[in-house]
């Protein structure tokens, strides 16, 4: 069950590994604006989908077998697993540019750099970390001016929701709960991206408290803290009030008792810091407050 929870995450992005660093490995030789054509590889998804929106998909010659968005990504070359790439397959396509994620990868960093690869790791602890990171990438491959206006679009979101949720009174705000996985139940808590979109959106996270981006929560306390609203971030074959109502003591969580639990929004928006995380904050305000 362990390798379970570690791949769902791992697939998402592995937040749960997050140190808030975001480190930069300039070659002693930049590359330069001359370059008719960069080639780039990326070894997480969330790099990868932030590579895409900045419209650099003729110069990604190798991505990771997680990477699986935006569609067009199926045919990239894939170089191994998140964790595990191959490093020979690295080496024969020759990129100017590595970009990376944080600590589940630091093995295979420490690698490329001893090979003289430029790499580049995005680890965001939070949404402006994100958006350093994107503007950072769009730097390092001359896409400034796509990255600045990701980045509006992005910050225009957040401000549309966040003046939506200044109108919403502290004592009428929903209280939530992240369900990360069920078995051992695991949720979002303090420092995690999900704690901030929860808290953006509107919501209350009932497992704020928490001092770890992501840990186990007890089914005891979920039911003692009684949320309003109860979003879990994987597929079951069961419909997810069904799921939650047939567990001891649930049937009485205001959330189920008022039909709303939900596990139609896509995970990889919730837990994967890329461009898209601003539809992940869109859609739990919706659910919040629709």
């Amino acid at each position: 069950m362990i390798e379970k929870i570690k791949k769902l995450l791992t697939t998402a992005y592995p937040l749960f590994l997050l140190t808030g660093i975001t480190l930069l490995c300039i070659s002693p030789t930049p590359i330069t604006a001359e370059h008719s054509t960069m080639r780039i590889i990326s070894l997480a998804p969330s790099t990868t989908e932030i590579l895409f929106a900045l419209g650099l998909d003729k110069e990604i010659v190798g991505v990771s077998t997680y990477c699986n968005y935006p569609p067009e990504v199926k045919n990239k070359t894939r170089i191994g697993d998140f964790s595990h790439p191959n490093l020979e397959k690295i080496a024969f396509l020759k990129p100017d540019y590595i970009f990376c994620t944080g600590l589940e990868q630091t093995a295979v960093i420490a690698e490329l750099k001893r090979l003289k690869f430029n790499v580049y790791v995005a680890d965001p602890a939070n949404i402006e970390g994100l958006l350093t990171s994107i503007e950072d990438i769009g730097r390092i491959t001359h896409k400034e001016s796509q990255a600045e206006e990701l980045i509006k679009k992005m910050r225009q979101t957040i401000t549309r929701i966040k003046s939506q949720v200044n109108q919403i009174p502290q004592g009428s705000r929903v209280r939530v709960f992240i369900e990360i996985w069920h078995e051992p139940l695991m949720t979002a808590g303090y420092g995690s991206f999900v704690d901030e979109l929860i808290t953006t959106a509107g919501g209350i996270n009932i497992a704020h408290d928490v001092k770890r981006p992501y840990s186990n929560f007890s089914a005891e306390r979920v039911i003692k803290l009684n949320p309003g609203c109860i979003i879990v971030t994987y597929m079951d074959k069961q419909a997810p009030l069904k799921l939650i109502a047939e567990r001891f003591g649930w049937r009485n969580i205001d959330a189920v008792k008022n039909k709303r639990c939900f596990n139609d929004i896509d995970p990889d928006i919730l837990l994967r810091p890329g461009p898209r995380i601003t539809e992940g904050l869109e859609q739990i305000y919706k659910k919040l407050y629709p």
